[in-house]
């Protein structure tokens, strides 16, 4: 039972951020809803104020210490996880620390129906921003939590803004696949795009603290709790910047990809979302007994040879927890993990690959491009091409998401 009104936590992450701060808590001051707290955890290890490659992170860090102290029109928690001593020690760091010490200090002092939103401080929202994200939980009490659509802003910097696309092209087309094939994992995980209620986080016992992709096995760990919306009417716009704060993800992307190292974030043939899609569509079959899938040998080779499907029969009594249970094993991760592994087997370029599937699935938008995508490449072509490219997937992104606000789509768990 709530016992005030419902109250806003947003939890943000901080190390290095002095450029992008001041425009943060801009964004923050103009909110129309007003009733919320800002726990905020500046960090970094210890050890860094040892060592002359990371001491200008350091006094960066002290320095937005110092602007976060001097805010007083709303209220602030301040998390001090990097002056002397204070820094983290040992083997546990990062960006997934500083992000769970944020988010676990929240559900001390929040109550249930209380909701968390993660930010990241180079991200810039409109002021609807957290009053759109209450409404749209509020509404949805059958979600345990809302990956919040995203659009990053161009930057005007050529070989920035050509990076930023090419692996917004790489994201938007996976997620629209997930989406094609029914995949109760068609989501889109990004730390600054994060919302859910405090009984939600409790319930699952917090978010798990990897150095990476922490947002990733959160946004998972949440999707098998229950249902996670995908749609809201305000967006995030986060920085295209590069990065190698983490291993992998937008930042360590772009440094790879102004290289002209993209191998890691390919346009996967659309057959092998398909080959996803023939082995889910199977798993009913595995109530009863052993059948092939396409996705055998990979299953093989990732669980060490062994029948992964006997045990789930021998430990659910129904045909409809047996494809639960067989959606949690082959869940995201595993997703990933058997595309990177299939397209080994790739003989088609990126370029290639975006063009047979435009044209198989959504032939009208071809023709709305300035431009021959059958010769289109992403490294010659204008910016502007890319950007036609992320837009027009964008639009068809945008549509599955409304369509998954029904309640009645894609329930990986029927109980939630």
């Amino acid at each position: 039972m709530i016992t005030r009104p419902q109250k806003v936590f947003i939890a943000l992450p901080v190390q290095d951020e002095l450029d992008f701060l001041p425009g943060f808590i801009e964004c923050v001051r103009l909110q129309c809803f007003t009733h919320f707290k800002l726990v905020v955890c500046i960090n970094q290890p210890d050890n860094w104020w040892e060592d002359l490659n990371k001491l200008e992170v350091c006094k960066n860090n002290a320095d937005a210490i110092g602007i976060l102290n001097k805010i007083k029109d709303f209220p602030i928690e301040i998390i001090d996880r990097s002056s002397r001593g204070n820094g983290w020690k040992g083997r546990d760091f990062g960006v997934g620390w500083a992000r769970k010490t944020a988010m676990d200090q929240i559900s001390t002092q929040a109550e249930d129906q209380d909701i968390i939103i993660s930010l990241d401080a180079d991200t810039k929202f409109n002021p609807d921003y957290l009053r759109s994200v209450t409404e749209n939980l509020n509404r949805r009490t059958d979600a345990v939590a809302l990956s919040v659509p995203y659009y990053h802003e161009l930057t005007g910097d050529k070989e920035k803004d050509r990076a930023i696309l090419r692996y917004e092209i790489y994201m938007r087309y996976y997620a629209i696949n997930l989406w094609r094939i029914g995949s109760p994992y068609s989501f889109t995980a990004i730390g600054s795009a994060i919302a859910l209620p405090v009984k939600s986080y409790r319930a699952i016992e917090g978010i798990t603290p990897h150095k990476s992709g922490e947002d990733f096995y959160f946004v998972q760990k949440l999707r098998k709790f229950g249902h996670v919306l995908t749609w809201n009417s305000e967006k995030v716009y986060p920085a295209a910047r590069y990065s190698d704060r983490v291993f992998f993800g937008t930042g360590p992307a772009m440094i790879k990809g102004r290289g002209g190292d993209w191998k890691s974030y390919p346009v996967y043939p659309f057959e092998y979302f398909d080959e996803v899609k023939q082995t889910c569509d199977l798993f009913p079959v595995f109530f009863t007994e052993d059948v092939a899938t396409p996705m055998d040998e990979f299953i093989m080779e990732k669980f060490q040879g062994k029948n992964i499907w006997k045990p789930l029969r021998e430990n659910f009594r129904t045909e409809e927890k047996l494809v639960k249970a067989c959606n949690h094993k082959i869940d995201a991760l595993r997703i990933l993990q058997y595309l990177k592994w299939r397209n080994a087997q790739n003989h088609f370029t990126d370029e290639e690959n975006l063009f047979r599937w435009f044209r198989l699935y959504y032939p009208e938008k071809i023709s709305f491009f300035q431009f021959d995508l059958k010769k289109f490449t992403f490294s010659a072509n204008p910016v502007l091409d890319l950007d036609s490219v992320r837009n027009a997937l964008s639009e068809i992104e945008e549509k599955f998401q409304l369509e998954q606000s029904n309640p009645k789509s894609y329930i990986l768990n029927p109980q939630s």
